[in-house]
């Protein structure tokens, strides 16, 4: 019977575009961590650490097709000499702040609480065990809900109550105003980016611009919606600054091969590199696509994780009001709950803002939209929580600005931890982490190491990444899975892992690289 079944799901039948497709970060890699962690439960005693960072890293072998493999690995913490072992996995692969113990904002949860269980509402004991700003915001949240609940589906476009809300926190945040019909609420931002890749890719003969480095989502989407990915290098020996003549030339490169550039993908702060873009470089940015007939795509999830001094975080949407473009230029802007202080990734909540495109082609967005019916009303309810918090004189703020503010000190002090120690590396170099949550260090391996990558069919970075696992536990994902220039290597760290943790990781990974180092030195 498999034999007669082998047409109809094989490798070589299912679409061509998911084997092209180069995205590993989930899937195949949920299954092997489960077996690994009762693995390591049954045999805890058998692992070399202390204690275990883990990472994820995308290995690219190249036999004229790229394969994909997933390691993934946890050891256990060993809490004391005679104590019990306790298990514990830490994610660094995927910018998981919670999976890290970061913990959730207060007044964000109060308000979801409430608004799941709204009978709390009604109960007397509530108005000590809340604070009173959430108890009024989540009557506020429920009255816009057909029957105050919300377990039902909304708008496909979301609650157009909570659009309200964001749109108020749009305009309050640039200084102009915005406009609930432009903003449709999605599950993160990963649906938001395939509905605009469905809407511009028809052919292969549709490219769009995209940076080298860049989080992988887009050249995945690109390739599953069957357009062409245009790299644009960011420029590493200026602090990864976007260079509006590195644009011209990938764009004209592209032309002439007659591609037709649809889109510019612009992600600030960036991932992975930390890199913020100065107000003077958006507005080159803007007049590049105005000139060139651009859709500007703006990943701004990471829009509140700045932490360089004197750098401000900018949207593209001010760039474009402040410039005097009202409906000139087609721009798609991405938000997202996983990320900034709040790092609510599980509930799956963002937003996309469109503007500048006709009312025909909203249609035909909002169709798509639809095919999802909506998106979870946590997400949306968290969304609009993000876009308009407690403000000055309300109960919640003083404890919501502590909560704030002392997550995105500790991130700055992880960040430049973790910078100092790579930059006193031998051969490698980091730029400053002015935002994100990643750090992407170059790392100038010797000619042996790269014969001995390339000797065991592995990218030079894949091959480092690799004994650095097997000789830490460290795990940190190689920069070929991120687009880099060729002939360079990279990998991406991440600044989450909790802080009192960040002195073993420097100390073990400074001395596996001394050891790296010293064996592979021509």
């Amino acid at each position: 019977m498999g034999s007669e079944m082998t047409d109809a799901v094989a490798i070589h039948s299912i679409n061509p575009k998911v084997l092209k497709c180069e995205y590993a970060v989930r899937g195949e890699i949920d299954t092997y961590t489960e077996n690994l962690e009762q693995e390591l439960q049954k045999n805890p005693g058998s692992l070399p650490f202390d204690e275990v960072y883990s990472f994820t890293i995308y290995i690219f072998f190249y036999f004229g097709f790229f394969l994909i493999v997933y390691l993934h690995f946890q050891i256990f913490l060993f809490v004391g000499e005679n104590s019990n072992c306790l298990f514990q996995i830490i994610y660094c692969s995927i910018g998981n702040p919670q999976a890290l113990g970061q913990q959730p904002i207060t007044f964000f949860r109060e308000v979801l609480a409430l608004c799941d269980h709204p009978s709390l509402l009604e109960k007397s004991e509530t108005n000590t065990s809340f604070s009173s700003d959430s108890i009024v915001r989540a009557h506020q949240i429920l009255s816009s809900f057909p029957g105050k609940a919300t377990g039902a589906y909304s708008n496909s476009q979301g609650v157009k109550g909570l659009r309200d809300s964001i749109a108020v926190g749009i305009a309050a945040r640039d200084g102009f105003p915005a406009s609930s019909d432009d903003i449709f609420l999605t599950d993160g931002a990963t649906p938001a980016v395939h509905y605009i890749m469905q809407l511009l890719l028809r052919s292969e003969a549709d490219g769009i611009l995209c940076p080298a480095p860049q989080y992988p989502l887009y050249t995945a989407s690109i390739t599953l919606h069957g357009g062409t990915h245009v790299p644009y290098y960011l420029d590493e020996a200026n602090g990864w600054a976007l260079e509006i003549s590195e644009l011209k030339k990938q764009l004209e490169n592209a032309r002439t091969k007659g591609i037709i550039v649809r889109a510019l993908v612009v992600i600030n702060p960036n991932n992975p590199t930390g890199q913020v873009l100065t107000e003077e470089n958006q507005k080159q940015i803007a007049e590049f696509c105005k000139k060139e007939d651009l859709v500007l795509i703006a990943d701004e999830v990471y829009q509140d994780n700045i932490f360089a001094e004197g750098k401000i975080f900018n949207s593209f949407k001010k760039i474009f009001r402040s410039m005097g473009y009202g409906e000139d230029i087609p721009l798609v802007s991405y938000h997202s709950i996983s990320k900034g202080y709040y790092g609510e990734c599980g509930k799956r909540g963002g937003y996309m803002e469109v503007t500048g495109f006709s009312k025909s082609v909203r249609e035909q967005i909002h169709k798509v939209v639809s095919v999802n019916l909506c998106a979870n009303i946590s997400g949306q309810i968290l969304t609009s929580l993000v876009m308009n918090p407690p403000k000055p004189g309300d109960a919640s703020y003083e404890s919501y600005a502590s909560e704030r503010d002392g997550i995105l000190k500790s991130l700055a002090r992880r960040a430049k931890a973790l910078e100092d120690a790579l930059n006193n590396l031998e051969g490698v170099t980091c730029n400053k982490a002015e935002g994100s949550m990643f750090l992407f260090p170059q790392i100038h391996l010797s000619e042996k190491a790269i014969k001995a990558a390339k000797a065991s069919k592995m990218a030079p970075d894949a091959f480092y990444a690799l004994r650095l696992v097997e000789s830490t536990g460290i795990v940190v994902l190689p920069g070929s899975g991120f687009g880099q220039v060729p002939g360079t290597y990279h990998f991406r760290c991440s600044i989450l892992p909790q802080e009192n943790k960040i002195p073993a990781i420097v100390s073990r990974l400074a001395a596996f690289h001394e050891s790296f180092m010293n064996q592979y030195r021509d």
